[in-house]
């Protein structure tokens, strides 16, 4: 694999040695695992998904770890790793606010004893500035995160998915636990609103928590 390789040629030139750095560490990663093929196709189509985001530079890092985590949870789906956690998905429409303000609370409580995803059916192009900061309050970064599509391999991982507000346009797949939030939607709300999403969050998030791994409590709202 070289920098010229063909997956890079939509890619911007000024891009193309990031992303080839950020390939490069896939490759590694995934090296026996997966051929050079599938790796190259899944940063390819990672890059075509996620090109909008607002901030250009981050780009490159946003196509690594979106690859990262669809090819984690392919090998999941596949039976070529083993799944030691349990995996949960939060999907809304834009994955700006409600599933950003939830995986944000899950990896918090989780630390790492659950894999938290999320995605949207039309995703922004940043992270809801005002959830940013209700989540910042409460010592929570959600800032470097990126509005990204849910895709077929990490909804087939899932053990639970989430929806939240994407009404049809929600993936449907047989034999997944489903359970749908009414929670309102954040976009264009002060923070004062955003505050109460976050709090109304939480608390689902933490029942959520109680069940997948016991003892998991965090007072902070």
């Amino acid at each position: 694999m070289t920098e010229t390789s063909s997956y890079l040629d939509d890619v911007p030139l000024e891009m193309r040695h990031l992303v080839g750095h950020a390939a490069a560490r896939l490759h590694r990663e995934f090296e026996g695992i997966f051929a050079t093929e599938t790796i190259e196709r899944f940063i390819a189509d990672s890059w075509s998904r996620v090109a909008h985001a607002k901030v250009q530079s981050f780009v490159p890092l946003f196509v690594e770890r979106f690859a990262r985590e669809r090819l984690r949870a392919l090998a999941k789906v596949e039976g070529r790793v083993m799944a030691e956690v349990p995996s949960v998905v939060f999907l809304c429409v834009h994955n700006a606010g409600r599933s950003q303000i939830a995986a944000g609370w899950l990896q918090h409580l989780a630390d790492g004893r659950v894999e938290v995803f999320s995605g949207g059916s039309d995703p922004a192009s940043e992270v809801n500035p005002a959830a940013v900061e209700a989540m910042a309050e409460v010592g929570i970064d959600i800032s470097k995160d990126f509005p990204k599509p849910w895709t077929d391999e990490i909804i087939r991982a899932a053990d639970v998915i989430v929806t939240m507000g994407c009404g049809d346009a929600c993936p449907i797949f047989s034999g997944k636990r489903y359970e749908d939030w009414k929670v309102d939607d954040p976009a264009g709300q002060p923070i004062e609103v955003v505050r109460a999403i976050r709090s109304d969050i939480k608390e689902r998030v933490d029942a959520q928590a109680a069940e997948l791994m016991p003892r998991t409590t965090d007072s902070r709202a």
